[in-house]
């Protein structure tokens, strides 16, 4: 008895799971953190604003937002979420990114005095159906 209910519950959770995970259609989102080397702040949001959002965006990379939390103890994280047609998309553009020489050059340049971003944590979500944003 007690292996038929474990196989039924696992069976349950595929089920429910599976849809998500097998919607090669489905938009996804990644939610991005990153953080700082100390006193770096001002140039990554220069590179942000002046290059960045501009290459995402010919990545077919939808800049949603981009944020800074209200209370930072050092004043070192930039929280930010772009949109993607699916997974596959995401990982085709940041492959694309990585390459494209625009990017590089900014990356180069904006780093001649040292590295800005100490650290990156990265997060792909998908919408829920009562999310305001899909």
């Amino acid at each position: 008895m007690k292996k038929i209910i474990c196989a039924l519950i696992t069976l349950f959770s595929m089920v429910a799971i599976t849809p998500v995970l097998a919607a090669d259609d489905t938009p996804v989102f990644e939610l991005r953190v990153y953080t700082t080397h100390p006193g770096k702040m001002p140039d990554l949001l220069a590179r942000f604003k002046n290059h960045t959002t501009k290459i995402f965006a010919r990545h077919g990379m939808e800049n949603v937002g981009y944020w800074l939390p209200t209370e930072q103890k050092n004043g070192d994280k930039l929280h930010y979420i772009l949109k993607y047609k699916n997974r596959a998309a995401a990982d085709a553009a940041w492959k694309a990114f990585a390459a494209d020489p625009e990017w590089i050059k900014v990356r180069t340049e904006s780093e001649a005095n040292g590295p800005i971003v100490a650290g990156v944590e990265s997060t792909f979500l998908v919408a829920t159906d009562f999310s305001a944003i899909k």
